[in-house]
């Protein structure tokens, strides 16, 4: 039973490990560097030009002059900022919602002025999953699922949720685990296009309050046990088999149907059923290349005299 348990948690670590690395925030490509190249560079500036000034007015660089430089870069630092291109930072003066900027550099008050968000607006990839979860059959599957999302309105995600990020993931993983719930498990296999659209509707409705937008959503992985994976496969050949039989009783009713009107016309010509049959030998003999040995039952049908009675009979005819 230990080993069971082991077992199971290491694959269900492997697991959320498989999930996480489709998160955009564990693996960022791009530099953040920028902005605290910035804000280091607008310190030092401010620090040399304070300090440069206090020479000047006092004459000699005393303590007052280096402290007084530090407080002038310090506020330097806290005011002039810069927003990268794909960033959009909301500020609130006094606890209240003041404006949005960015990209770009822009100014803050200090102490009266804070960053509440700085808000990313390229396209995020959240990965989320629905472990064990049970369908309308009571079978429990395991989907892997993908979200591609962005912030088009970053004074909501601001101020109408904590975190949105985690906020929009845990959405997403309860849309996917009520849509299982409705489904049954051979639907949720096939119908995996429809259930891709029927969560992005379900997830879209309630991020757009927090002023997010979903772009789409993907079912990466659908796991069945094993043993109803065995189940699934005999019925899906059993109903196979019962399609190909259903369709062979219907070529061989409409052969039949055929048999039967062609009876119908040998039986009225007897001229016609020779002729077929003195077809059929032609081609028996063609095919193989060889000789066939005529029954004298059926030699008679290609003498002299009964062709020349054919012939008046098709006169007369």
């Amino acid at each position: 039973m230990k080993e069971e348990k082991a077992t199971r948690r290491e694959r269900r670590a492997q697991k959320v490990a498989s999930i996480e690395k489709y998160n955009s925030r564990t693996d960022r490509k791009t530099s953040q560097n920028g902005s605290v190249l910035f804000s280091v560079f607008v310190f030092s500036a401010a620090f040399l030009i304070a300090f440069g000034a206090c020479r000047l007015a006092f004459g000699d660089a005393t303590v007052w002059t280096l402290g007084c430089s530090l407080l002038v870069a310090v506020l330097a630092s806290m005011s002039i900022h810069i927003a990268l291109q794909w960033e959009k930072v909301v500020v609130l003066r006094l606890g209240k919602y003041s404006r949005t900027k960015g990209p770009g550099v822009y100014f803050t008050i200090p102490i009266f002025e804070q960053v509440a968000l700085v808000a990313d607006q390229r396209v995020m990839l959240t990965g989320f999953g629905a472990e064990a979860t049970l369908t309308s059959d009571l079978v429990p599957i395991n989907v892997d699922a993908v979200l591609f999302w962005m912030v088009w309105d970053a004074e909501k995600a601001a101020l109408e949720v904590e975190n949105y990020y985690n906020s929009v993931s845990l959405v997403a993983q309860t849309a996917l685990r009520d849509a299982i719930g409705r489904a049954s498990a051979s639907e949720v296999a096939v119908r995996r296009n429809q259930l891709d659209e029927e969560l992005q509707e379900v997830i879209e409705e309630k991020t757009s309050q927090w002023g997010i937008t979903i772009l789409s959503v993907e079912i990466r992985d659908i796991v069945i046990p094993e043993s109803l994976q065995e189940a699934m496969s005999a019925e899906a050949q059993a109903e196979r088999e019962k399609n190909a039989r259903m369709v062979l009783a219907e070529v061989e009713k409409d052969i039949s149907s055929m048999l039967v009107e062609a009876a119908d016309q040998y039986k009225e010509n007897d001229i016609a059923l020779r002729l077929r049959t003195m077809h059929l030998l032609y081609e028996s003999v063609k095919s193989s290349g060889g000789t066939v040995v005529i029954p004298s039952a059926y030699s008679d049908g290609f003498s002299d005299s009964a062709l020349e009675k054919m012939v008046d009979a098709t006169r007369r005819g």
